[in-house]
């Protein structure tokens, strides 16, 4: 079972592009967007093997690939989602305390899910010695959707602006002034955004490991405590994105804003990575407006393609499946990788995961690894969608 929060709480009603702002119209940009955004994290997750392209991999620290936008690219599509679902009940009359009261079931759902897919990989292996990871990715999307419910619900525009300047601008004074207790002053004891002698990474060990718990990477986790504050920022940008294309503008307009927006976002967080570099990571606040900036970008090129010039067809139609069932695929590719990692093979006498037989008997041979590794990738992706496709041929939608 899967969620899908504000993600498919819009009504489907197709609608010419002069319409898009209607509360009843679901934009066929934000399902691509989202889709392609869905698809990517699937892709990126099961390589086959460890010599994925580039593209296809996590900055080891500092610096950004690719595969560091898709996470908030995700997060920025929920705050952009969620001012659509929102706003269409206003419209219906539902009052903010029910809205609110929803948002709160909502995310402790999204939570649990995200707790429940982390046990698997417990019960998959048989064994508890790796112990249970309590952050995660769809943890992170149910505090941030929450958050971002709140303050949207309940906080003016302007003053939820002062709110992301806030929660960029003091992360960055925490993370660069305040003193780690046993460490120092980053910057003057140690080096400054030093992996494992950070803040950050100080407070997921004090608070997240306890009993038989443990973090991602050991010492730290990328969806750990305090930088779940800037991610708390990246799902507002969407929200402000999300009001922008309510608005009253013309479609056009709409497009040439966010595209302007998100060049500016990428230029600030440039700028601003001088100081405070882009690190996906710690999800820094120059990484939050640089891919704010970028799903800006990407949104206006969706928007302008599929809403206002109506391209369609073929080349959006697995993207949009994956768009309107995006957190039951993401389940479903999940514990598929989880299941493939469960049993064992012999293959000349040793001893192999299904994945790695799979990989290894019919993928390996087809070319170099990198380039085998990218198609074990596309052949996982192609298999999720079967079911998410089904589902969709029957009109099934799974959300909260």
């Amino acid at each position: 079972m899967s969620v899908s929060p504000p993600v498919t709480s819009i009504e489907t009603a197709p609608a010419p592009a002069a319409s898009s702002s209607s509360a009843s119209t679901r934009l066929t940009s934000l399902d691509l967007f989202r889709g392609i955004t869905i698809a990517a994290m699937i892709l990126v997750n099961n390589p086959g093997n460890e010599h994925a392209y580039w593209p296809l991999e996590h900055a080891q620290w500092n610096g950004w690939t690719p595969t560091d936008l898709i996470f908030p690219f995700f997060l920025f599509i929920v705050g952009v989602s969620l001012v659509f679902s929102s706003e269409s009940r206003l419209s219906r009359g539902d009052s903010r305390a029910l809205l609110l009261r929803h948002a709160f079931r909502r995310a402790l759902l999204i939570f649990a899910i995200g707790l429940a897919l982390n046990c698997t990989r417990i019960l998959f292996s048989w064994s508890s010695s790796s112990g249970l990871r309590i952050p995660g990715v769809l943890q992170r999307i149910g505090i941030c959707y929450l958050a971002a419910s709140i303050l949207f619900l309940y906080v003016k525009p302007k003053a939820r602006a002062l709110v992301v300047v806030g929660l960029l601008v003091g992360y960055w004074i925490l993370m660069r002034f305040v003193p780690v207790p046993g460490l120092g002053v980053p910057g003057r004891d140690m080096p400054f955004l030093h992996p494992d002698a950070n803040l950050g990474a100080y407070l997921d060990r004090k608070f997240l490991l306890w009993g038989s718990t443990r973090l991602y990477e050991h010492t730290r986790d990328p969806e750990g405590l305090l930088s779940t504050l800037p991610a708390i920022a990246t799902a507002l940008l969407g929200v402000f994105t999300g009001e922008w294309l309510r608005s009253k503008r013309t479609p056009q307009s709409k497009a040439l804003g966010m595209f302007a927006f998100g060049v500016v976002g990428l230029i600030l967080g440039e700028i601003w990575g001088i100081w405070f570099p882009i690190n996906k990571k710690l999800w820094t606040s120059s990484y939050v407006l640089f891919a704010a900036g970028f799903a800006l970008v990407c949104l206006a090129l969706c928007y302008w393609a599929t809403d206002i010039r109506r391209w369609r067809g073929a080349w959006t139609k697995p993207f949009l499946i994956f768009g309107r069932n995006s957190i039951t695929v993401y389940t479903i590719a999940w514990l598929f990788a989880e299941l493939l990692d469960s049993f064992s093979v012999r293959l000349n006498g040793h001893m192999l995961s299904g994945q790695e037989y799979i990989f290894r008997r019919f993928f390996a041979p087809l070319g170099s690894p990198s380039f085998t590794s990218l198609l074990f990738s596309l052949a996982f992706v192609s298999v999720c969608l079967i079911p998410i496709w089904l589902m969709d041929r029957k009109k099934i939608f799974l959300k909260i």
